[in-house]
């Protein structure tokens, strides 16, 4: 079942594209846009394509087959990458949000991507006041006794995500994929993360939010996508449908699928 998104340019869009691994077919001429300021649930099984749609989406791999747009412009696969993604303004934030420990957050927000002076040097002022301002308003870090020198050993699993997602923020992303982010996470925790994730759209970008739990999921996005083994099953207006009819489709996904012989 698919749903045609309303008019506008999309952020990005895959027509047609599949991505072989061998005689492995990860994707089957998979077509999907994400329009602005939306949250797009990315559900499906271990093994359906997910993983393997972002990094095509990302610059991680190129695709096998057919072809990716960004803002409307036709994309290089062959020159396509992780730098140029994030030139493009599409961040991946990862379940392990990789976030140096010991670190203090400051330093987490622009590693990789420091803010220099004129002789080239980091300048810790500039780097911490922006740091201070993401804490404050972007991510809504409030707490006593946290601020922009706390390590990140001492932030919670839902904090620490937070962190990642701010940092995203900051370098002006239009896309944000988040891949999982509250594996592992207690309740609380988890609430912390979803606030994040509205927090996203709130600020006017779009988000990709890659998720096992499909009530999350069906709590927190405008649109529902699933993957079933490579294809594209279902895309869908979260509105659309109830969590149950939600949990019904992917019920039956499953028993459609062949047993393996013994």
């Amino acid at each position: 079942m698919t749903v045609t998104p309303a008019a506008a340019t999309p952020i990005v869009r895959l027509e047609n594209v599949g991505k072989r691994y061998g005689k492995v077919v990860s994707l089957k001429e998979v077509t999907l846009e994400i329009g602005p300021n939306e949250i797009v649930g990315l559900i499906g099984d271990n093994g359906a394509g997910k993983s393997t749609l972002i990094k095509v989406l990302t610059g991680v791999e190129p695709p096998t087959s057919g072809t990716l747009y960004v803002r409307g412009q036709r994309i290089d696969a062959a020159s396509y990458s992780v730098k140029e993604a994030h030139k493009l303004r599409i961040e991946t934030v990862y379940q392990d949000s990789s976030l140096g420990e010991k670190q203090p957050l400051w330093r987490n927000f622009f590693v990789g991507r420091p803010i220099t002076n004129r002789f080239g040097f980091i300048d810790v002022k500039a780097e911490k006041r922006i740091a201070e301002a993401i804490m404050r308003s972007t991510i809504g870090f409030r707490g006593v006794g946290l601020d922009v020198d706390t390590p990140v050993s001492r932030l919670s699993g839902g904090e620490r995500q937070g962190v990642a997602i701010g940092r995203a923020m900051h370098f002006d992303s239009d896309l944000i994929v988040l891949d999982e982010p509250t594996v592992a996470l207690a309740l609380k925790e988890v609430q912390k993360v979803l606030d994040f994730i509205r927090s996203i759209k709130a600020g006017g970008r779009s988000c990709i939010y890659i998720e096992h739990n499909i009530h999350h999921v069906h709590e927190v996005c405008d649109r529902l996508v699933v993957l079933d083994r490579g294809e594209i099953a279902l895309d869908a207006p979260t509105s659309s449908m109830t969590y149950q009819e939600l949990a019904d489709f992917l019920m039956s996904l499953h028993h459609r699928r062949p047993v393996a012989a013994s």
